[in-house]
């Protein structure tokens, strides 16, 4: 067995069903920062005209709206939860420390989005060590295999 196997079998053995509403909760809010990210065009644009890479720009915003819109919905329903949060890593690390860090680690009452951004990741982090959980989607088709 190695250990990524020993790492996902130890996540679905210690996994209190308290910590599945942390993790619907999370989804929710990554699908809400995507539709943010979404309706926000006037800032995306501005994103695009004052960089020389916009083709490469347009395809990160695409991205993460992708990622946002997407892995939000399969971590709140519990749906190939530890594949949905690989999507999301990337992101949050980039807007942890290199995005949020020009505001300011340690600017509370300035810097909300990091401690929001700096919370999500770490959550990220343990949703995929523990999995999706008991109240999910994964764990019914799991005991469900011929419906």
């Amino acid at each position: 067995m190695n250990i990524i196997t020993k790492i996902e079998h130890w996540g679905d053995t210690h996994h209190p069903k308290w910590i599945d509403i942390l993790r619907i909760a999370l989804g929710l809010v990554i699908l809400y920062k995507g539709i943010l990210f979404i309706s926000n065009t006037d800032a995306l644009l501005r994103l695009m005209q004052d960089s020389e890479l916009q083709f490469f720009n347009l395809g990160i915003a695409h991205y993460v709206a992708f990622a946002h819109l997407v892995g939000g919905f399969l971590i709140a329903i519990g749906l190939v939860t530890r594949f949905a949060i690989i999507f999301q890593l990337p992101i949050l690390f980039i807007a942890v420390f290199f995005v949020n860090v020009q505001q300011g680690f340690l600017s509370v009452a300035n810097n909300l989005e990091f401690w929001l951004s700096l919370i999500v990741l770490i959550l990220l982090v343990v949703f995929l060590i523990l999995g999706s959980g008991k109240w999910s989607v994964d764990q019914w088709m799991k005991n469900h295999p011929n419906e």
